[in-house]
């Protein structure tokens, strides 16, 4: 049976990508999109989300938009990776799905208190925002939910600082709930999504499928490319996101090492870190555990399998 999720995301070049994934391959069940802010604002990254529906075809899927800020801190966005729309480098076209009326941490709510329980994974890729306080609102939630995968942190590597990850350090304290809270949660951090880079040979494979999403995911690649040259000196960008999905999809595309992981909430040079205790043996009531090494041709197969499922729709 396809597995159900719930995509939390602040679309974003790799949100993006990580949304056709999910719609594209016959083994998720997207049951609900909601967005964060995080690269951008929540009026641009919803409106984003909604635009990376229409290049997909996406009907029939209840797309809400969530938290204008984080928990405590003032927001704090990454144009510089992202450009100013949080999307730059393709033209996005027109959305023509409407939003939810539902603020997102409700369609989280009633999406899994409708399901049977442990049939919803909550596939977070921004700002752990939304999922803290949906967990806070209705804490019933935790138990139904079967798992969070999360795009975020990483263990001993960090990118918005020296050791911290951006999705985690611009909202430390939603993320500090998530990774406390009793369901199981799989971090894909950047010590796995470093590793899939869209290298030139990467691209050439998805120019070949030929449609207007593969063209749009071209075009989101060659912008992300040359920001994370600018930025943060790599070759080819990391593309992090669709890792989580990934893993979803599959779990023996990734090794995993059950351990502790906490968020750091008061160091002056380790806000945001995620505390990673690889001493073995992981304690039995341990609920956490990382992503270590990715199987990086078969993520990239299943990034292409996506794009020619999806067709053409745009």
């Amino acid at each position: 049976m396809p597995q159900k999720i719930i995509l939390d995301c602040d679309p974003g070049h790799d949100d993006a990508i990580a949304l056709l994934l999910a719609h594209g391959n016959p083994d998720i069940d997207l049951v609900a999109v909601t967005t964060v802010m995080g690269n951008q604002t929540l009026e641009k990254v919803t409106r984003n989300a909604l635009s990376v529906a229409r290049v997909a075809g996406i009907t029939g899927v209840p797309f809400a938009a969530g938290c204008v800020r984080p928990l405590v801190r003032p927001i704090e966005t990454a144009p510089t990776i992202h450009g100013e729309s949080g999307l730059d480098g393709p033209v996005l076209p027109e959305p023509v799905l409407q939003l939810d009326d539902r603020h997102a941490v409700d369609l989280i709510i009633d999406t899994v208190m409708a399901a049977e329980p442990g049939s919803i994974t909550l596939v977070p890729t921004g700002a752990l925002t939304n999922i803290a306080l949906a967990a806070r609102k209705e804490p019933r939630i935790v138990s139904r939910v079967k798992e969070v995968v999360l795009m975020g942190g990483g263990v001993a590597t960090g990118n918005w600082s020296a050791t911290a990850e951006f999705n985690i350090v611009i909202d430390p304290e939603a993320a500090h709930i998530v990774f406390n809270e009793s369901w199981p949660v799989t971090m894909v951090g950047l010590n796995l999504t470093h590793q899939a880079l869209a290298t030139p040979e990467v691209a050439e494979r998805i120019a070949a499928v030929g449609t207007a999403p593969a063209r749009f995911v071209g075009e989101l690649l060659e912008f992300f490319g040359h920001t994370y040259r600018e930025a943060q000196g790599f070759d080819a960008p990391p593309v992090h996101d669709p890792c989580a999905v990934a893993y979803v999809i599959d779990p023996s595309i990734m090794t995993v090492q059950r351990m502790p992981i906490d968020v750091e909430l008061r160091g002056s040079l380790t806000l945001g870190m995620t505390v990673a205790d690889f001493r073995a043996p992981a304690p039995a009531d341990c609920s956490t555990q990382a992503a270590i090494d990715l199987d990086v041709d078969r993520f990239w197969d299943l990034i292409v399998d996506a794009l020619e499922w999806i067709g053409d729709p745009a």
